[in-house]
């Protein structure tokens, strides 16, 4: 019995001294610079949203955070890549192309739900029905009764098959009940240069790509995808303002860790950010790009990872939607 005791107890301090280093690091972290890693191209949204935030995270925890771009496989590379990081100070800035489309798209080399956390949420830029300027309708209604008037006549540019441009047009077809021939393009940056030279006629483009496209003339919108109205085009009616409810579409971001990370340096992550979007700079900032900003608490954010997940899922299934 008393060998028993001895046996157990000294298992108890084997098991306290290997908790230890983990303690020691979430009290002392992080303690060395931190990897925010983009699925994208410098200058795109993704990439936008990562700096605005970056810039004053590294200050805030006394350590370099370096944005790192990862572009490739629907923004997944750079989460494959937090996925199976180690070094306990690497981190991503999600999109909803990663962590709720592409999972039902793509075979990925990490487990969406498994390998990574939702963190803290950051914001979301509302898709926009925009029309090249030779395309007569000035107005939603006046585009469905011009495309039913000439079925399958009519194309729509996306960034790529299983994109939230792609997506945003399937729901309106769906909604409306319109034929449009899709094109798909490698990024929405030669996807808008087609449509303001005439190539296509249509595009559900994200706000952060096309608003400066709109407010110089090269192309009309005509609906902005959200529930609410954008900051930065406060003239531009909502879908369902337009006569077309249930058509909505936003390409949403937040900082995903792997699931391993000690749940006190998520908080300190999850805090720190919140924070950061309390400012009001960094909210003028991310307005600029037409990005509402809506706080949520990490379980929130969770709760919304697997909400989107299950609706993207239920529309790619019943649009047949796949990569090309």
């Amino acid at each position: 019995m008393k060998t028993r005791l001895l046996a157990a107890m000294a298992a108890g301090a084997l098991c306290l001294s290997a908790l230890a280093p983990a303690q020691a690091q979430s009290a002392d972290w992080p303690n060395k610079p931190l990897r925010l890693l983009v699925g994208s191209a410098p200058g795109g949204g993704t990439d936008a949203m990562a700096r605005a935030v970056a810039d004053k995270l590294g200050p805030l925890l006394k350590q370099t955070v370096v944005v790192e771009n990862k572009p490739g496989a629907s923004n997944t590379l750079a989460a494959d890549l937090a996925a199976k990081s180690s070094d306990g100070h690497t981190m991503v800035m999600g999109v909803s192309t990663a962590h709720a489309i592409a999972p039902h798209l793509l075979k990925l080399g990490y487990d969406n739900d498994r390998d990574l956390t939702p963190v803290v949420f950051v914001g979301a830029v509302p898709n926009i029905l925009v029309v090249n300027n030779d395309v007569p309708a000035k107005s939603v209604q006046e585009l469905i009764a011009l495309l039913k008037s000439k079925p399958g006549t009519y194309n729509f540019a996306s960034s790529g098959s299983g994109s939230t441009q792609h997506i945003a047009a399937e729901l309106f077809k769906d909604a409306t009940g319109v034929e449009m021939i899709h094109i798909p393009y490698r990024g929405s940056g030669p996807a808008l240069v087609d449509l303001m030279g005439g190539q296509v006629q249509i595009a559900f483009e994200t706000a952060s790509s096309v608003i400066p496209h709109i407010k110089s003339g090269k192309v009309r919108a005509l609906a902005v995808l959200s529930a609410k109205r954008n900051a930065q085009l406060s003239d531009v009616p909502t879908m369902a303002e337009a006569g077309v409810p249930g058509v909505e579409m936003s390409a949403w971001y937040g900082i995903y860790m792997p699931s391993a990370m000690p749940a006190a340096n998520q908080k300190r992550i999850h805090d720190a950010v919140n924070g950061i979007l309390a400012l009001p700079d960094t909210q003028a900032r991310l307005q600029a790009i037409g990005a509402d900003i809506n706080p949520m608490s990490q379980e929130q954010f969770a709760q919304f990872h697997k909400a989107e997940n299950l609706r993207y899922a239920g529309i790619i299934k019943k649009n047949n939607i796949s990569v090309e």
